[in-house]
């Protein structure tokens, strides 16, 4: 946390049951990778979200309260994910270019859900202030 990186980068969650996801911003309880460019950073983030939603991290959850990924299973996840879609790397663009449609459209509806929710709120209250 606090820390800048001139290198493109991403975090990734390392406790809890989402132990694996990808994120954008830093969090107390996350690894950052540090990639050479844009292009690699994007398809590392993309890997990672696919071996997380897939479950490929659970297998190495620790701990019994908390449950938690080490470093080193994270690092050999993502190298094992990486090694076997380097053969069909055409495909894997593709499942990224899909992946990453489906997560913004994602994002798209989550905002509305949120604003109707607000909106929700602001009638019901506007409703008891008649009353």
């Amino acid at each position: 946390m606090g820390k800048t990186y001139s290198q493109p980068h991403f975090f990734i969650l390392n406790k809890g049951l989402n132990s694996g996801k990808p994120l954008t911003k830093p969090c107390t309880n996350c690894f950052v990778v540090i990639t050479t460019n844009e292009e690699d950073k994007t398809m590392l983030y993309h890997l990672s979200m696919m071996l997380q939603i897939g479950g490929f991290y659970a297998y190495f959850l620790k701990g019994s309260v908390i449950p938690f990924i080490t470093i080193d299973d994270c690092r050999n996840t993502l190298k094992k994910g990486l090694k076997s879609t380097n053969t069909i790397d055409f495909h894997l663009q593709k499942h990224i270019d899909a992946v990453s449609i489906i997560s913004k459209k994602e994002k798209e509806l989550k905002s509305i859900i949120n604003k109707l929710s607000d909106l929700k709120m602001a009638y019901i209250k506007s409703c008891i202030k008649m009353m």
